[in-house]
């Protein structure tokens, strides 16, 4: 672990110094407030799920305009290799709130919305046949026993304000209870409730009655800005995490109608809706940065940007993937490039130079000592971080740093999926530890040269295996260090039930595209097969010239996007299908811009006796249908379904799907 510089815990400021409890990320329970009179502004944008290519910061994207992330990084710091401290969402924002790594505060999975209170990471000792390794059970709430990051600046007389996304607990661990003064729009969920455009579903916090179509970004960036004006004569902390651009994926109509005309159908960016999504995410720093202009705060204000994991290559948005990471492999939810690097500025008045360039390593625990080390704080002379602070990086020198790490012991069902694993970056190297992948029963690693091989495309383990030996030791000495709860060898894997060969395969999936990728010992899906996307309790496959549905419990549910918005009216969805679950069926419509709801939706009565049946279900609504979902059952059981067609009454095929294997 690392402290804050020398110049930060030596410092005393107007006679008084912050003095907190020893334990690392421990809060204190009394602590003398100091005037924070003259310190700068901190404004903190924390973009979700935005990847390395989703701005024009690196020149990646032909498609995506960001003027105003363009701007920002005009006026300050951009950086080059700055990872995210997990490719999911809350492991990195509990990182940033306290300064720790995902292995040491115990939430490494984004499952901070589940009922389940966990305040401490658990072991599990066995798992299923196909799996070589356990996973353990993560924590679902940022502790308050934490010391946080807006704790520190409240006590020291900042005004602290947090909008937007949380999805680190409800109460009794809310943004109120973790030092922030004002939390709106107080929603502990994983995204925006329902959609981003107005009517939301937010329990306690509705659109302005006079603005029709309001867009959640616009009016998350309104009600910071007055929190600004409110507070432009004291010091402040705005703590601006975004809802842009996590599922669910709409926009704002006449922006998809705008980008629906540019979109170039070869490119792996090619979503109208998530461009549309990328340009309310840029407006919305460019009203912030609009707002610090017109209050003369701008000198006086630091602001960071951030990614809280990579962008997202396996949800069907538009027919395809929602983006494209490319050059870097991989996305959310993977421990490649992919899925931990991002875009990231900082701006210090006096500090950084404008636009100015660092190739240095940072990550999202660095940012909590390196505010207090700019605005000359401290959090104690025995508090520690698993971050540095990157003020000489912020000055144009370089860090005093060996390696970052990243700590995912979990294994999700999209492309470029790992089993259980942990990373470690160090200079041009980086390696990836498989915990327990070697069918010999040791781990399994992957060593990528980033400075010749940015995609991770060559494996060159073999070829160093110093380099591997060393890394390993560092990784080792990480997971010691933090107390990480690790994955165990699991009992009952039975290799044959495991096919190696078939792990980390990236492929950009479009309507009507690919098969399914075996794993497990069988051929299934949670990505986009047959141009279907698998959700809730199931699996999807291709056999025998139809869509296999792989129920395991009793919310399995199927849904695709029409290749085109077509006109209600008249409408059916034909299928057949033969069914060993139970329970009766649910055909789910929606418009652009809308959730599936219950009041656009059709029950349907199933037979479940393994017998193929047609099904007619009218959609019986005229307005314009954009999506459909398939609920086949509502228990666990197999399906099989093809010849699926979406038609008019009097005949008219408007889409047909085919499965070939």
């Amino acid at each position: 672990m690392s402290r804050p510089s020398s110049r930060v815990l030596l410092c005393t400021v107007y006679g008084l110094c912050l003095l907190f409890p020893k334990t690392p990320g421990v809060r204190a329970a009394d602590t003398e407030a100091m005037v924070a009179d003259g310190r700068p502004n901190i404004v903190f944008i924390l973009a979700d799920d935005l990847g390395w290519s989703d701005t024009t910061l690196f020149g990646t994207t032909s498609l995506y305009e960001t003027p105003n992330i363009e701007r920002l990084a005009d006026r300050g710091m951009t950086f080059t290799r700055a990872y995210a401290s997990s490719p999911l969402c809350s492991p990195t924002r509990a990182s940033i709130l306290t300064g720790l790594s995902p292995a040491r505060h115990g939430i490494t999975s984004p499952s901070c919305h589940l009922p389940a209170v966990v305040l401490k990471a658990e072991q599990t000792t066995t798992g299923p046949a196909s799996r070589f390794s356990t996973i353990p059970k993560s924590v679902t709430r940022l502790d308050t026993a934490f010391l946080t990051l807006p704790q520190v600046l409240q006590r020291s007389g900042y005004a602290t304000g947090h909008f937007g996304k949380w999805h680190l607990g409800s109460e009794p661990y809310s943004p109120l209870e973790h030092g922030f003064d004002v939390d709106l729009p107080h929603h502990s969920g994983p995204g925006p409730a329902g959609s981003y455009v107005a009517p939301w579903k937010f329990r306690e916090f509705d659109p302005d009655p006079d603005v029709p179509n309001q867009h959640i970004e616009d009016r998350m960036a309104q009600e910071a800005v007055r929190f600004m004006e409110q507070n432009r004569d004291r010091p402040f902390f705005l703590n601006y995490w975004m809802f842009s651009v996590h599922a669910p994926f709409d926009a704002k109509q006449e922006l998809i109608r705008k980008w629906r005309r540019r979109i170039d159908p070869q490119s792996p960016q090619r979503s109208p809706t998530y461009a549309a999504m990328i340009e309310s995410m840029d407006d919305a720093v460019g009203t912030l940065l609009d707002a610090l202009d017109r209050l003369g705060l701008s000198e006086n204000t630091i602001v960071v940007f951030a990614s809280d994991n990579g962008g997202n290559m396996y949800n069907l948005v538009d027919g395809g993937t929602a983006t494209s990471n490319a050059p870097l492999r991989g996305g959310k939810a993977n421990l490649f490039e992919g899925g931990i690097r991002g875009p990231a500025v900082v701006v210090c008045p006096g500090v950084t130079s404008p636009g100015s360039a660092s190739d240095e390593l940072i990550q999202s625990v660095d940012f909590f000592p390196t505010l207090l080390d700019l605005i000359e704080l401290q959090p104690g002379p025995s508090h520690e971080f698993d971050g540095i602070s990157i003020v000489p990086a912020l000055r144009g020198e370089l860090l005093d740093r060996q390696e970052i790490f990243t700590y995912f012991p979990h294994q999700t069902e999209v492309p470029d999926w790992l089993p259980p694993a942990v990373s470690v970056h160090s200079g041009k190297w980086k390696l990836i530890r498989v915990f327990h992948g070697d069918l010999s029963g040791g781990h399994r690693y992957m060593l990528y040269d980033l400075s010749t091989d940015i995609g991770e495309k060559h494996d060159v383990s073999r070829q160093h295996m110093d380099v591997v030996l060393r890394l390993d030791q560092q990784i080792e000495q990480h997971l010691e260090n933090t107390n990480a709860v690790r994955p165990l060898p699991n009992p009952n894997f039975r290799p044959e039930e495991y096919d190696r060969s078939l792990e980390g395969q990236a492929e950009l999936k479009g309507t009507g595209g690919g098969k399914g990728r075996q794993r497990n010992g069988r051929t299934a899906s949670r990505g986009v097969t047959g141009g279907w996307m698998a959700g809730g309790t199931c699996q999807l496959s291709l056999q025998q010239n139809a869509l296999q549905v792989l129920s395991t419990g009793g919310d399995p549910h199927l849904s695709t996007e029409l290749q085109m918005p077509v006109q209600g009216g008249g409408l059916t969805l034909r299928f057949v299908m033969s069914s060993n679950a139970k329970g009766r069926g649910r055909l789910y419509f929606r418009g652009p811009s809308e959730p599936f709801a219950l009041d656009r939706s059709i029950e349907f009565d199933v037979r479940h006796d393994g017998t193929e049946r047609s099904y007619v279900i009218p959609l019986g609504t005229e307005q314009q249908v954009q999506s459909i979902r398939i609920d086949p059952a509502a228990g666990a059981g197999n399906m099989r379904i093809h010849s699926i067609t979406l038609q008019r009454a009097a005949g008219e095929h408007l889409q047909k799907w085919a499965f070939p294997e």
